[in-house]
C-alpha cells in the first residue's frame, strides 16, 4: 500500500510519545511469546506498507557502514575503500561509525525511491527496520527511534498496542 509521508509525519507528531512509552513498558515486562507475535505482526505490516512509495529511511537517516560493507560496496563501485570513504562518508567520532556525508542517501534515486546499490547495500539497510529480530526485547530501543522515521515500524507498534495495550498498562 502507498505511504503518504505527510500523513505519516502528522501521525508521528501526535502519537510517537505515547508509542515510545508503550514500548518502554513492553521492554520492562515482555509478555510470553513476544517474538512469535512480532513474526505474525511483521507479515501483516508488509501487506500494508510499500517501502518504495516511502523511502523515508533513505531520505532522513544514514546507515552505519561496517568494514565488510565498505569492502563490498567499494569493490562494486570499482573504488578502493579509502576512495569510497573520501567521496561518500564521514567518520562519526562519538559513535565510531562510518556514515553518509549527506541526506538523502547518495545511492537513492529520488524519482523511483530505488537504491542504486541495492544488491550490495550496507547490512544496516538490508536489515532495516529490524521488525522481527529473534529477541524483540533487545531491539525495542531501536523501534522507539524508528517510529519517527519508518511507517512499517509505526504500524508494527500500532498493532502491538491493539494486541497488548490492556496487558501492558500494569
Amino acid at each position: 500500500m502507498q505511504v503518504n509521508l505527510r500523513s505519516f509525519k502528522q501521525k508521528v507528531h501526535h502519537h510517537a510519545k505515547g508509542m515510545k512509552k508503550f514500548l518502554g513498558k513492553l521492554e520492562k515486562n515482555p509478555p510470553k511469546g513476544l517474538d512469535k507475535m512480532a513474526e505474525k505482526i511483521d507479515a501483516e505490516v508488509w501487506k500494508e506498507v510499500d517501502c518504495l512509495s516511502c523511502a523515508n529511511c533513505c531520505k532522513s537517516m544514514s546507515p552505519t557502514f561496517t568494514a565488510k560493507d565498505l569492502k563490498r560496496i567499494a569493490a562494486h563501485a570499482d573504488m578502493s575503500v579509502a576512495e569510497f570513504k573520501e567521496k561518500w562518508l564521514y567518520f562519526d567520532e562519538e559513535d565510531g561509525d562510518w556514515m553518509n556525508k549527506k541526506q538523502p542517501c547518495q545511492f537513492l534515486n529520488l524519482t523511483t525511491n530505488m537504491c542504486s546499490i541495492y544488491e550490495v547495500r550496507p547490512d544496516d539497510c538490508a536489515g532495516f527496520p529490524h521488525l522481527k529480530k529473534k529477541k524483540m526485547v533487545e531491539y525495542i530501543h531501536v523501534h522507539q527511534q524508528n517510529i519517527s522515521y519508518c511507517p512499517a515500524t509505526y504500524k508494527m507498534v500500532e498493532k502491538f498496542q491493539e494486541l497488548l495495550a490492556p496487558a501492558v498498562k500494569k
